[in-house]
């Protein structure tokens, strides 16, 4: 090894052997494991300084402890802090338990922690269950005794069951509520029994001392009518309640309704996604005639105002999407002829035309709608928006049927009437109580100023459902999925 030089030698004297090493030609931080400049000796009291040197000495300050306590205190719950750690990163990433049992993993683990790595068998049995119940804390601690809203759905999982969830939020007129999944329950069946008796057992586990019925001011749920009669019977137990049903739903339903009153649009959008789906060659013809221009979209129906944007998308690209169908052989495929065939109607022109001048700003509607924060008075000024345009397109026939329909669900949502009446108090239009339930209290009122009026949040927490229940983890037992589902959807409390 070459003679050290006298300045690298000195630092690694005056710091300490555990903070430099040197070789004689550079001078190597053993705490960030990086070379560090020694030119001029303020660069190397600079790089004591810096966050990311800081941040490793107390890292090795914490493993010293760590190694150090178990000697010096009894563990009395005779449980392993590290595995536990292990196991809430493991589940918080989605990363499955059994991946512990991978050789490079657990030889990673063991050589940088360093550790013994348990078995994933001993992860599952002895730690999930902790960490739910400490999540179950988490969320008990932030709702005791202070009102909340609810927001339940259900959805069918990929092996046919029947999935509800349960989330909770704070109401506070400070600042948003963090959404908090509670439960997550498989069902036998779904109607309005079943669903309320969900809502009664997801009560018990926020309030173990006894449900406190009158924090309860809100519930929100999609427009099905099990919802609705089950909202009906749960307000008889909790008197403050106000029941409103989504209003992402319902400006779904009104997008739905302009799908149905153009069926030459929507055989149109459907036809041409069949053209190019799954065939390279049909793509490759559209790349090349029209580089600029994106593929054509595959709306999904249940995915709200992917339809409208595809029919915007149309009628902005029409010339273009028409050469490039009339280009290919309408023997070739049914899809094909299928759309030079409705391509060849003037009336789907005008339809995209029309739809676009009159409808184009739902979606945008629907984006601003589910954003997460939202005030209230934000939510009910969008709804607004939507119904004065809505109104104007109204002049013609088409237009008429779809404010029709606009209205239908505005007036079947009693819910909402009640927040458009707090909203406007909360905003200083009106000092009038006309309309609001008697138990309401003026401090109740105040709490509602970030009251969410769609179920986004629960469709998010299906969303984080899905990627846990992937296609290789199938034989995963519910009560772990639930535990697990859990477990992700708090990290941020």
């Amino acid at each position: 090894m070459p003679k050290c030089s006298p300045s690298l030698s000195s630092y690694v004297k005056e710091f300490g052997e555990y903070v430099f090493s040197s070789d004689g030609k550079i001078l190597f931080c053993k705490v960030c494991e990086v070379k560090v400049s020694a030119s001029k000796r303020f660069l190397v009291t600079q790089h004591l300084k810096t966050a990311k040197h800081e941040h490793a000495v107390n890292l090795r300050k914490k493993r010293e402890q760590s190694t150090v306590q178990p000697l010096l205190t009894q563990n009395t719950n005779k449980k392993s802090d590290f595995n536990s750690d292990l196991t809430e990163a493991l589940l918080s990433a989605n990363i499955p338990l059994y991946k512990v049992n991978n050789f490079k993993f657990k030889e990673f683990l063991e050589k940088y922690t360093p550790k013994n790595i348990p078995d994933e068998s001993t992860l599952r049995k002895n730690y999930v269950d902790d960490i739910y119940k400490k999540t179950l804390t988490k969320i008990q601690a932030e709702v005791f005794n202070r009102k909340i809203w609810v927001s339940i759905d259900e959805t069918t999982d990929v092996d046919g069951r029947y999935i509800a969830n349960v989330i909770v939020g704070v109401l506070d007129s400070e600042v948003p509520s963090k959404v908090m999944l509670v439960n997550c329950e498989h069902l036998e069946k779904t109607n309005s029994t079943t669903i309320a008796q969900l809502f009664e057992r997801s009560m018990n586990l926020i309030w173990l001392q006894g449900v406190e019925h009158n924090n309860v001011l809100l519930l929100v749920s999609d427009a099905a009518p099990y919802m609705v009669k089950a909202g009906s019977a749960i307000k008889i137990f909790f008197p403050k309640m106000h029941h409103v049903t989504c209003l992402a739903h319902a400006l779904h339903r009104v997008a739905e309704q302009i799908r149905s009153d153009f069926p030459l649009v929507d055989k149109l959008i459907s036809s041409v996604k069949k053209v190019f789906l799954k065939c390279p060659s049909r793509i490759n013809i559209f790349k090349d005639e029209a580089p600029e221009l994106s593929l054509p979209p595959e709306p999904v129906i249940t995915r709200w105002g992917t339809w409208l944007n595809a029919a915007i998308y149309y009628c902005d690209s029409y010339k273009t999407i028409k050469k490039i169908i009339e280009k290919f052989d309408p023997d070739d495929a049914v899809s094909i002829h299928a759309a030079q065939t409705i391509m060849s109607e003037r009336r789907v022109e005008a339809n995209l035309a029309f739809i676009k001048s009159n409808f184009s700003f739902l979606s945008s509607a629907l984006i601003s709608l589910e954003e997460k924060g939202k005030s209230l008075s934000s939510s009910v000024a969008i709804i607004n928006a939507v119904s004065e345009k809505l109104s104007i397109a109204a002049s013609s026939p088409q237009g008429k049927s779809i404010y029709t329909k606009f209205q239908k669900v505005l007036d079947k949502n009693s819910g909402y009437k009640v927040l458009s009446q707090i909203s406007k108090i909360i905003d200083g239009k009106t000092d009038s109580f006309d309309g609001l339930p008697e138990a309401i209290e003026t401090i109740d009122i105040v709490n509602f100023k970030y009251a969410p009026v769609n179920s986004v949040d629960v469709e998010r927490s299906f969303s984080v459902y899905k990627n846990i229940l992937s296609d290789r983890r199938r034989s995963f037992k519910f009560e772990n999925i639930s535990k697990i589902l859990v477990i992700q959807c708090n990290l941020n409390i």
